[in-house]
C-alpha cells in the first residue's frame, strides 16, 4: 500500500537527488499543461471573462489548502506516498478539465487540480530540503530550475499537439500519460518518510518562519507581475505591437531558468545571505528599468534582470524555511509555500488596483521598493544560512 506510516530508512544519495529532479520536473510540466486549455474549457462551458476569472480561482484554493494538509501527511506517511497521490490527483483531473460542460463541474475539478498541483509543489520542496540537507552542499536552485523548465515543456508540449490538430483530451491526456511514465522511473527513490516532528494540520507562521513567508510573498508577487502584466506595460505603455508583447515575459523566464541552473554554484561560492541581498537588488533595479526607462529594448533588459534577480531567492528562502527552529519543518515548509503562492494570486490584482490609481509605472515601482526590502533582509538572514 502506499499510505502507510513512514519510517525513516538510510540517508537519501544520489538516486534520490536524481527522483527530487524528477518531481520538480513533473509539477512543473503538470501544472503548465493547463493554460493552453483555458481558451478551450472557456469557449466549451460559455463562460464570460469575469465567471471565468472567478471559476480560476478555484485552481488557487484547492492549493493554497492542500499545501498545509500535506505537509503534515508527508510527516506521517512519507513524501512517496503524498507525491504518488498528488500527481494521480492531477492525472486524473486535467483531462476532466477539457471535457468540463458545466461551470460548477469546471470549478470542482479546478480544485481538485489545484489540490493536486499544490501538494504536489509542496512535497517536492520537503523532499529536496532533506535531500539538500543530506548532501551537504547547495542544490535547491537546481531542483527549481526543473520545474521552470517542466513549465515550458509541459505549455509547448500542448500547443504543439493542439496545432497539430488534437483534441484538447487528447493533449491532455498525452501530459498524463507523461506524468505516469515521470512517475514510474522515480517512484522507488522518492523517500519512504518526511520531516520529522509533529505539528498541527493547520498553524499561523510565527517568528523567523512568517518573516520568511513574508519575503515569498513579495517574490511571488514580482514573479506574478511579470506574468501577467508585462505584455500589457510593453503594448500599453512601450507601444510593443501586441505579436511581440510576449517578449517581456520570455527574458523574464529565460533568465530565471538560467539563473537557476547555475545557482547552486553560485550560491555555494558566495552564501545564501549575499545572493539574496544581491538578489533583491538586481530584481529591484530591473523593475525600476522597466517603470522609468523609455524604450522597449530596455524594457526587455528590465525584466531580464528580474528574472535573473529573483532566480535564485525562492529556493533559498524554501532553505532557510527548513533549517529554522522556530516551527517544525514539515509545518513551515507549507507554510512560507503558502504564503508565496498567495502572493501569485494576489500580486496581479493588486497592480491593477495600484494601476488604475496611479499608473502601471507606479506599481511597479512600488513592487520594486518591496524588492529591496527583500534584499535588505539578506543582512537579517545571513546569521540563519551558511
Amino acid at each position: 500500500m502506499i499510505w502507510r506510516r513512514a519510517r525513516s530508512p538510510s540517508p537519501p544519495g544520489r538516486m534520490e537527488r536524481v527522483s527530487t529532479w524528477i518531481a520538480f520536473f513533473i509539477s512543473g510540466f503538470g501544472t503548465a499543461a493547463w493554460a493552453p486549455l483555458v481558451p478551450f474549457a472557456k469557449a466549451r462551458v460559455g463562460l464570460g471573462n469575469g465567471t471565468l476569472g472567478l471559476v480560476l480561482l478555484c485552481l488557487g484554493a484547492g492549493s493554497i489548502i492542500a499545501m498545509p494538509l500535506s505537509g503534515t501527511a508527508t510527516a506521517r506517511f512519507g513524501c512517496r506516498a503524498v507525491l504518488l497521490t498528488a500527481a494521480g490527483l492531477m492525472c486524473l483531473t486535467l483531462p476532466l478539465l477539457t471535457i468540463a460542460s458545466s461551470a460548477s463541474f469546471l470549478a470542482a475539478t479546478l480544485f481538485l487540480f489545484g489540490a493536486g498541483a499544490g501538494s504536489l509543489d509542496c512535497t517536492t520542496n520537503i523532499q529536496a530540503v532533506i535531500v539538500e540537507r543530506a548532501s551537504g552542499r547547495p542544490m535547491m536552485s537546481g531542483f527549481h530550475a526543473l520545474f521552470s523548465i517542466g513549465g515550458i515543456v509541459g505549455a509547448a508540449m500542448v500547443s504543439v499537439l493542439l496545432s497539430f490538430r488534437a483534441t484538447p483530451f487528447l493533449s491532455a491526456l498525452g501530459v498524463a500519460i507523461g506524468i505516469v511514465f515521470a512517475m514510474s522511473r522515480a517512484e522507488a527513490h522518492f523517500l519512504r518518510y518526511g520531516a520529522a516532528g509533529k505539528g498541527p494540520l493547520f498553524a499561523i507562521p510565527r517568528g523567523i518562519v512568517l518573516f520568511i513567508g513574508i519575503l515569498c510573498f513579495v517574490v511571488y508577487l514580482t514573479e506574478g507581475s511579470a506574468l501577467d502584466w508585462s505584455a500589457v506595460f510593453l503594448t500599453s505603455v512601450r507601444g510593443v505591437k501586441p505579436a511581440y508583447a510576449g517578449l517581456g515575459y520570455v527574458a523574464f523566464a529565460s533568465m530565471m531558468t538560467l539563473g537557476r541552473l547555475g545557482g547552486d554554484g553560485v550560491v555555494q561560492r558566495f552564501g545564501r545571505g549575499k545572493i539574496v541581498v544581491m538578489g533583491g537588488l538586481v530584481a529591484a533595479g530591473g523593475l525600476a528599468l522597466v517603470a522609468l526607462v523609455p524604450g522597449w529594448t530596455i524594457g526587455l533588459l528590465g525584466y531580464a534582470l528580474v528574472g535573473a534577480g529573483c532566480a535564485n531567492l525562492v529556493p533559498i528562502l524554501i532553505t532557510a524555511a527548513g533549517g529554522q527552529k522556530d516551527m517544525p519543518e514539515h509545518v513551515a515548509v507549507p507554510a512560507v509555500s503558502t504564503l508565496g503562492y498567495a502572493g501569485m494570486l494576489a500580486g496581479p490584482a493588486a497592480i491593477g488596483f495600484l494601476a488604475h490609481a496611479a499608473s502601471l509605472s507606479t506599481a511597479f515601482l512600488i513592487v520594486a521598493l518591496l524588492l529591496l526590502g527583500v534584499a535588505m533582509s539578506g543582512f537579517i538572514l545571513r546569521t540563519r544560512m551558511t
